[in-house]
């Protein structure tokens, strides 16, 4: 009898073991280097959707994609509801008319208030930081304040776009211009979110303008008296009903510990949001996918997130915290730079906390990825849609990207899928689907 159970146990099939780690490394990437699947999703979602303001039709439709493009590649798929603002555009002009006539080129922030109906005219105060508006706080009632501030990285620069009109309104302006954030410019206009009105405090009409509108203003201010017109005609509406798209690869041992693959589906309504952030909800899903069509799935569950509002609130990345809170979240990379060559991953934990460990556990996967020219690890900013992960200390990374050919087209009508390279999209397609893989499986 005995003998009957020996052979019976030997006989029993056994659950299969993954490769080597450096060969389903290489596997992953031979297989997102020949795929053309990327690419073909990112043509369908800017060419037949378009861009994807938060609580529009777009998005919706946007959504049904995500999801059905996922289903499709065989993830297991379900979508969790999130309310969101609604905020519209409408038309916004601008002219300088003293002392000189010549148009404006803007485009009106996320969550501006109109101007008065038939616009306004003021006179243009140009200043150059915050330190400089504090010094000339008694001259900016009843003017435009102006924020002439060149780009020196988007983390220093854009918190005038999103501080600046708030800080102008405290003082007594009529409204706001930001210089683009960007650091060059044809003459194109980067919209943006502002901050809300702090508890109390009031904002003021505010719009980005461009490069070459901003530093003409601060040469001609420079002479004496400027005036502009501005017409701007936003308008907010109640909260809308929206959602999070979520995609699963489940873990073969460890299907409680999940890895997110992150990225935002909503885009502003310039543009057609191809490298902000349509390539990187493709490059997140094209990396699960590669990751299911293994022979052996790893170890964690592969979780791929299409966050919603991350442009104007970020509410689809706290609702998902809110919702998974309870969970071991193991790690989280996001894909929010566009499609440029890839470089490798920022790695952080947070505050306070290093990943030194985490860089030396990760050393063997910059090697598996320098070929594609992206075996660079280090410590630095992961993503804002999963800002909330990394706060409470889940290995949070980033796919770091070549930024020259983002910033110029970043939140503007150039945005557009024309501009992503069907080669650098999928070398970023294997380097997120191999460090995904590493941190599931490793």
């Amino acid at each position: 009898m005995w003998a009957w159970l020996a052979i019976a146990e030997a006989k029993r099939p056994t659950a299969p073991e993954p490769a080597p780690p450096a060969e389903v490394a290489a596997q992953l990437i031979g297989a997102a280097l020949v795929s053309s699947t990327a690419h073909d999703d990112l043509r369908v979602l800017c060419d037949d959707v378009g861009h994807r303001l938060a609580g529009s039709p777009a998005l919706d439709r946007a959504i049904e994609w995500g999801r059905a493009a996922m289903a499709r590649d065989g993830l297991a798929v379900h979508t969790e509801s999130v309310t969101v603002p609604v905020w519209n555009r409408g038309e916004g002009r601008g002219a300088v008319v003293a002392p000189v006539a010549r148009p404006l080129h803007l485009l009106a922030l996320g969550g501006s208030p109109p101007t008065p109906p038939g616009g306004l005219t003021a006179e243009v105060l140009v200043v150059s930081s915050f330190d400089e508006l504090a010094a000339r706080a008694g001259e900016a009632s009843g003017r435009v304040v102006l924020f002439d501030v060149p780009f020196t990285g988007y983390g220093e620069t854009v918190a005038y776009r999103s501080r600046g009109p708030l800080e102008a309104a405290k003082l007594g302006a009529v409204a706001a211009l930001v210089r683009s954030v960007s650091p060059t410019s044809l003459d194109t206009p980067h919209t943006g979110m502002t901050r809300a009105p702090e508890e109390g405090a009031a904002t003021v009409p505010s719009a980005a303008v461009t490069l070459e509108g901003a530093t003409q203003l601060h040469r001609l201010a420079e002479r004496g008296a400027v005036k502009v017109h501005l017409e701007l005609t936003p308008s907010a509406g109640p909260d809308a009903q929206s959602a999070n798209v979520v995609g699963e690869v489940p873990g073969r041992t460890l299907p409680g510990e999940v890895v997110v693959l992150a990225c935002h589906l909503d885009s502003w309504d310039v543009g057609q949001g191809a490298q902000d952030d349509g390539a990187g909800c493709v490059i997140a899903m094209q990396a699960a996918a590669l990751i299911r069509d293994l022979p052996v799935p790893p170890k964690r569950t592969i979780r791929v997130v299409l966050y919603t509002n991350e442009e104007s609130g970020l509410r689809g990345g706290k609702a998902y915290d809110e919702a998974h809170a309870a969970e071991t979240h193991h790690a989280a990379i996001e894909s929010d730079t566009g499609s440029g060559q890839p470089l490798g991953f920022h790695l952080t934990r947070g505050e306070d906390r290093t990943v030194e460990a985490d860089l030396a556990a990760l050393a063997p996967v910059s090697d598996w990825l320098a070929p594609l020219g992206a075996g660079t690890l280090d410590a630095g900013g992961a993503g804002a849609d999963i800002s909330p992960l990394t706060a409470r200390g889940v290995l949070s990374m980033g796919l770091a990207q070549d930024l020259t050919d983002y910033w110029p087209i970043h939140h503007t009508e150039a945005d557009t899928f024309d501009k992503v390279d069907p080669v650098l999209l999928a070398r970023n397609v294997a380097a997120m689907a191999v460090m995904a893989w590493a941190v599931a499986e490793l």
